[in-house]
């Protein structure tokens, strides 16, 4: 859209002129009282406060509006959103692989990583790759990692029993809560 030889941004939010097609409003914010009001009401109320009329949620019967500064509407929104990212953690997918014939010294410094990234709130996916031949072993897979789920059953939970997919037998564990 141009209009005037700049481009308008694609508003969220309906304002003003921009809410159409309504007749009632619920009308909130900080300096009105709450409660519906005609469209045409709802706008006066707007303009002589010399603010937004902001429509906020247009799926209730009737819309909500809120009388506002639709820029400091825009930026308070926007703060919540960073504010809610940066307290959302992200959960990461840690690998451990293993050999069938995994020896008991790899084992135990596979355990200790795995057990690390549990603590720290990570899911782990350890599997047994087959090679070759070795697919022959796949009970000795299925052992190991039972046995793995086993020793990390203090930090972490399995979702889903071993299963082969292709030349690997994959668990994922969960970090458990509390």
């Amino acid at each position: 859209m141009h209009r005037g030889g700049r481009v308008e941004k694609e508003m969220p939010n309906r304002i003003n002129d921009k809410i159409r097609g309504v007749r009632e409003v619920r009308l909130v914010g900080d300096n009105v009282e709450q409660g519906i009001y005609t469209y045409e009401q709802a706008m006066r109320i707007a303009d002589a406060q010399n603010l937004d009329l902001v429509e906020i949620s247009a799926s209730a019967d009737p819309p909500v509006c809120r009388v506002i500064d639709y820029q400091k509407f825009l930026y308070q929104k926007k703060r919540k959103e960073k504010e809610q990212k940066q307290n959302s953690k992200k959960v990461e997918i840690k690998e451990i692989r293993f050999g069938p014939q995994t020896d008991e010294h790899d084992y135990n410094f596979k355990l200790k990583h795995a057990e690390e990234f549990l603590k720290e709130g990570n899911k782990v996916k350890a599997y047994v790759f087959f090679r070759g031949r070795s697919i022959l072993f796949k009970d000795q897979g299925e052992l190991l990692l039972a046995r793995f789920c086993n020793d990390l059953e203090g930090v972490g939970k399995p979702e889903a029993m071993p299963k082969l997919e292709g030349k690997r037998m994959i668990v994922m564990l969960a970090p458990k809560k509390g």
